[in-house]
């Protein structure tokens, strides 16, 4: 069975989407669980860390990797044979596209990528067609960086704001192990 690690930012208005997404995929491939400490930590109006950590736990078996002493081996020890961030903020984004590795999440991404390990983006943010927008073309064109395809998810609200459609986690995923970019990226 191939593993998939599955890392969680700040994007806690998607975190119940992102766990019936590892939900799904739990039922192909093993899930290494990995948060950023804002995701571990953090209670919002969208729920509580605790419950949080406890239901992707019981979805993965595994303990959350949540700190970057725990995601540098991820690489290394060739502990994933793919790597997902869902949901991935625009902060999380631009450190990527930036080589900034100051979180748990940047540095899994950082060390499969280092060993040649897919990565696959799945963006949830409100500026990526601004501040974002240059460091989401920079990874767009990034070597075994592949992302679920995109669209607006409100224009007229918020209409520098991009998501990704987190159905097609699993086509990306497939095609991503393939090293192919599904397509369209951008969807209308």
């Amino acid at each position: 069975m191939k593993k998939i690690g599955f890392a969680m930012c700040g994007s806690f208005c998607t975190h119940s989407i992102a766990v019936d997404m590892m939900k799904k995929l739990s039922e192909k491939y093993s899930i290494v669980p990995v948060m950023s400490s804002m995701t571990y930590t953090t209670d919002t109006r969208f729920g509580q860390a605790k419950d949080l950590i406890q239901q992707v736990e019981e979805i993965s078996g595994k303990e959350i990797l949540h700190t970057i002493v725990d995601t540098e081996p991820i690489g290394p020890k060739q502990m994933v044979d793919l790597m997902v961030v869902c949901p991935c903020t625009g902060n999380t984004l631009s450190k990527l596209a930036n080589g900034i590795t100051d979180t748990s999440v940047t540095m899994a991404v950082k060390s499969a990528l280092r060993g040649g390990t897919p990565v696959v983006l799945c963006l949830a943010t409100n500026d990526a067609l601004g501040g974002s927008g240059q460091n989401l073309l920079r990874l767009m064109n990034a070597k075994n960086v592949y992302f679920v395809p995109l669209s607006q998810d409100d224009a007229q609200k918020k209409p520098l704001s991009l998501v990704a459609d987190f159905s097609l986690l699993p086509e990306t995923i497939e095609a991503a192990f393939e090293h192919k970019q599904l397509q369209p990226i951008l969807k209308v």
